[in-house]
């Protein structure tokens, strides 16, 4: 009886087992992709900065910051393709003192603010 009831254990496992098995497999895989792309995107950004392709962040935030005071909550530098023709831009979020949310997008060339939305 013991070793029936252990048999019956081992099977009813088994498929519990390779569902397992088979998550752990996928979640691998796809952080392992999505780690690969971060830093793909951070080379390709870093890049942009050596060759002169974009502005340092402490340069727009110092030209930004004459017209748009703020605390800064998040940047992201994206590589936007509008039409054909992809450009570098800054995305900054910004919170006002009384509490409005800014959010920026810059030309990282330029330092030029492309378009401004407020949210209070």
């Amino acid at each position: 009886m013991p070793h029936q009831l252990s048999d019956r254990l081992r099977r009813t496992r088994a498929p519990q087992r390779r569902g397992l098995w088979l998550v752990l497999c996928a979640a691998s895989i796809l952080g392992v992709s999505g780690m690969s792309r971060a830093e793909s995107d951070h080379d390709r950004a870093r890049q942009a900065l050596e060759a002169g392709e974009v502005l340092p962040l402490g340069t727009v935030l110092e030209r930004i910051g004459r017209d748009n005071p703020g605390q800064v909550l998040d940047v992201e530098l994206e590589l936007d393709k509008h039409g054909g023709v992809a450009r570098w831009v800054y995305e900054i979020k910004l919170l006002r003192t009384g509490g409005a949310l800014v959010k920026l997008e810059v030309d990282a060339r330029t330092g030029s603010v492309i378009s401004r939305k407020v949210k209070d």
